[in-house]
């Protein structure tokens, strides 16, 4: 096992990337190719993650204004689009869920080792020590298309051995539940501000797939509450073009609002 990724991440355009701009380039990853579905980012970083993958390697992805408009065109944060392709109300995006046609990326509260994910309460359900935002969408969302987590703090505190609550269904609870929650089911991508995993093993436990630039295996262990199955070589997350830099800092996120998520 390597102590860092590998590859050659010291260069000149390296240098200039910043840790909230690579968690961008590998939350957009998780819309490659994804063709005519949905995207339902959740939070600063997957939103930019998903209109520099429109802009990019989807051209055919479909992007809400965050309530019911579909967006022909790909304005700036904040900004409202000049193109509306259509109106998806809240009825029809529920259709949509459940057909498969959606890729959402969740937040996460707590997340285990199998993809359960926690944003409902810390502790006993019965008496938590603390309220969070409630299961709201999260067991639809995961049973019935794919379904991604960002995670802009990566510690023990959210990665667990066990979440309190399931919220997000995981692997083995969807397996234990049988061929109807299966289906459909599959946790894609898990991205933090270290690095991104996935649950490509045989036991369809969570890996380490990446490291971003600047970090190390024993970082990520270390801030991970349970062991993760890494690779004997971890390549880093790759290099954004000078493209889609010029795409983010530009276009789609002109204000740096990234830099509040994930701070350099």
């Amino acid at each position: 096992m390597s102590g860092t990724g590998t590859g050659t991440p010291a260069t000149v355009v390296t240098a200039a990337v910043t840790r909230a701009e690579y968690c961008v380039l590998a939350c957009a990853e998780a819309w490659r190719d994804a063709g005519e579905v949905l995207a339902s980012p959740m939070g600063t970083v997957p939103m930019i993650g998903a209109r520099l993958a429109r802009l990019t390697f989807a051209p055919d992805l479909l992007l809400t204004d965050g309530e019911a408009l579909l967006m022909g065109d790909v304005p700036a944060l904040g900004g409202a689009p000049r193109v509306v392709e259509g109106w998806l109300p809240y009825r029809q995006h529920l259709a949509m869920v459940t057909t498969g046609r959606r890729h959402v990326m969740m937040g996460a509260s707590q997340i285990d080792r199998h993809g359960n994910q926690n944003i409902s309460c810390i502790g006993d359900w019965a008496r938590p020590k603390r309220q969070l935002l409630g299961v709201r969408g999260a067991p639809v969302n995961s049973l019935n298309n794919p379904t991604s987590y960002w995670v802009p703090k990566h510690s023990t505190r959210v990665f667990v051995e066990r979440v309190d609550l399931v919220c997000g269904v995981g692997y083995d609870r969807a397996a234990a539940a049988g061929p109807t929650a299966t289906r459909y089911h599959r946790v894609a991508d898990v991205i933090s501000d270290l690095g991104a995993f996935d649950f490509e093993t045989p036991d369809r436990t969570m890996r380490l797939r990446s490291l971003h630039p600047g970090v190390t295996v024993e970082e990520v262990q270390a801030a991970t509450g349970f062991a993760l199955v890494v690779p004997d070589e971890v390549p880093y997350t790759r290099e954004p073009t000078a493209e889609e830099l010029r795409l983010i800092r530009e276009e789609i996120d002109p204000k740096g609002l990234r830099d509040r998520e994930v701070p350099a």
